[in-house]
């Protein structure tokens, strides 16, 4: 089958490599031309682990090509796939401008029927937006179909072989049965619902897990408050098949590019059709004050950390990915900057998107681990990177001026950092 998928984000170049791996014959379209030709010539815009080989093979095999011309490869496209980025606008709804106008270019230059993909994750009533554009240009038979994306970044891959499900929004069984086919070889089950489902299914999935994780924080509080421990809590809890294990791992709260636009953006939703979902305004409160809490613990310790020098490991918003939108750690070092700490920070993978982000906030940024807590008065864990769980602790002791650790990750053992290690040794809702 042949696929036009435009934008070469992180949803639509993953995406796009992937259909290619399974048989198709993708063509990935961007309005950047300078992101185009590099990744002509290979060079890969995103970390994410597996997609420069999924991405060079199939350039070598001829499945996958790039170009920043839609008209030139939408005549032959049976599918067009819309992957453009939807952030949130100040007023947290998601602004559609660029899927508005991929729809509009669509519409000029579609010669047959083809099936339009929202892959993008857009409010309900989309697809009947696309529609109404498309057909101002043209009259003959088309569809249009919702396939949220579910995946995550740093597994991006495997989820897109190894799904939880697929989900297909459409009108009619011919779209349908071309989605169907789309995915044939990809194992997994393939829901068939409405456009308007599919829609709000993406949005509710992750405000879901998005609360999930605020709930556990909350209990996590709670804990640090009865001396309690919210593993042995969360472990408990988990074994309720009703309730499942994942996604109750406390720490120092949800960040990215999915869960804070999609949360805001579905209680904007939820406000236009006149519902007050004051569960998602709750979910959002409770995690801005996990960080806020967070930095209070390390203050409040440390006597006040005006003029103390602070490393912290992690900038990404999660491992295993150089993405720092709503990062969690950027947050904490902001705040704690401006009470008058002097921060060395470091991460494996998001340092230039970090200093992009943090702008003109004075961060001193380290080659390694040990080079960023170097004469430190205490170190930070603000992303889960596995590899932090190996340090060698003797000389991380050695490197800091004190031997103090905020783990705001629960990464360690509290047991073995203090007891082994003889570290002063501070988590989330653990005693």
């Amino acid at each position: 089958m042949k696929i036009a998928v435009v934008g070469t984000g992180y949803v639509g170049l993953v995406t796009g490599a992937c259909l290619a791996d399974i048989g198709h014959y993708v063509t990935c379209v961007d309005i950047d031309a300078q992101k185009i030709e590099r990744l002509k010539k290979g060079m890969i815009p995103i970390f994410e682990p597996g997609l420069d080989h999924v991405v060079l093979s199939n350039v070598k095999a001829g499945r996958l090509n790039f170009t920043t011309s839609l008209p030139s490869v939408l005549g032959d496209a049976e599918v067009a796939i819309i992957a453009v980025g939807t952030p949130s606008r100040e007023d947290g709804y998601a602004d559609m401008q660029y899927v508005y106008a991929v729809a509009d270019e669509i519409g000029r230059n579609i010669k047959k029927y083809t099936v339009v993909v929202d892959k993008s994750t857009v409010p309900v009533g989309t697809g009947r937006e696309v529609e109404n554009i498309i057909k101002k240009y043209y009259s003959d038979e088309f569809a249009v179909v919702s396939c949220p994306e579910f995946l995550r970044e740093g597994s991006a891959v495997a989820d897109f072989s190894n799904p939880d499900r697929i989900v297909i929004g459409a009108r009619d069984d011919r779209s349908a049965q071309v989605m169907l086919d789309l995915f044939k070889p990809v194992k997994g089950e393939k829901v068939v619902t409405t456009v308007e489902s599919a829609e709000l299914i993406k949005y509710a999935s992750n405000a879901f897990l998005a609360t999930k994780i605020s709930f556990i924080n909350e209990i996590a509080q709670i804990c640090e408050r009865t001396n309690a421990d919210i593993e042995e809590v969360a472990y408990g809890l988990g074994l309720d098949n009703r309730v499942g294990p994942k996604f109750l791992h406390a720490g120092i709260g949800w960040g990215g590019s999915c869960f804070p636009k999609d949360v805001r953006a579905l209680d904007h939703i939820a406000g236009n059709y006149g519902y007050d979902f004051r569960l998602l305004k709750s979910v959002i409160e409770v995690n801005n004050n996990q960080r806020t809490s967070f930095v209070d613990k390390v203050v409040a310790q440390l006597n006040g950390v005006s003029g103390k020098r602070l490393a912290v490991l992690g900038l990404a918003f999660k491992g295993n990915t150089d993405d720092v939108r709503d990062s969690a750690a950027l947050d904490i070092i902001t705040m704690l900057q401006e009470k008058g700490a002097v921060i060395s920070a470091f991460d494996y993978e998001a340092t230039e998107n970090a200093k992009k982000s943090l702008g003109d906030i004075p961060v001193e940024y380290a080659k390694d681990p040990y080079e960023a807590m170097q004469g430190a008065d205490a170190l930070i864990i603000a992303t889960e990177w596995s590899e932090f769980r190996n340090l060698d602790w003797k000389k991380v002791k050695e490197t800091l001026k004190a031997p103090v650790i905020f783990d705001g990750r629960n990464l360690l053992k509290p047991s073995r950092m203090r007891e082994e290690f003889g570290f002063t040794y501070t988590s989330i809702g653990r005693s």
